[in-house]
């Protein structure tokens, strides 16, 4: 599937961009950083890495909230930052490899029988999930300054 498909099929649709909702998505992916990490500190492995997954995904959605979008497909929000940023040149092509690659991950934990998280892993994860979030906040940042300077433009 591409972000075509997702548009097509109504996985992700246009709604009015909101820079609220984009901050109150980071808000919530921060939220998931903290438990992130206080499930680590008591080896809840598992709940670690299934939280980091969820600060990723709500910093990807801060995104689409920001350029007026909404998803209803976890696998097309990567698809949409893949068309709309990197192939534009706006973002780093292993941000959506990461994202992708926890997305895989939170998938094979909740739908495995065998699944086991190891302690390098999580940690990579805490570690991978904090850049990622941080990044996100930069691009939306970027974003309202490339917005504001245009509307000076036209002034």
């Amino acid at each position: 599937m591409d972000y075509r498909e997702c548009l097509k099929k109504g996985l992700i649709r246009r709604t009015v961009p909101s820079r609220d909702k984009a901050l109150q998505s980071l808000g919530t992916a921060d939220k998931w950083l903290e438990e992130a990490h206080k499930s680590a500190l008591v080896e809840a492995r598992r709940s670690s890495l299934l939280c980091s997954y969820l600060a990723v995904f709500h910093a990807a959605r801060a995104v689409l909230f920001r350029d007026g979008y909404r998803e209803k497909s976890h696998a097309c929000v990567a698809l949409f930052l893949k068309a709309n940023y990197v192939k534009k040149l706006r973002l780093e092509p292993e941000w959506v490899e990461l994202l992708d690659h926890l997305r895989e991950t939170r998938h094979s934990d909740q739908y495995s029988f065998d699944f086991v998280a190891s302690p390098d892993e999580v940690e990579t994860a805490l570690d991978n999930s904090a850049a990622f979030v941080s990044r996100m906040k930069k691009l939306i940042a970027k974003r309202n300054k490339d917005r504001i300077s245009r509307s000076r433009e036209f002034r």
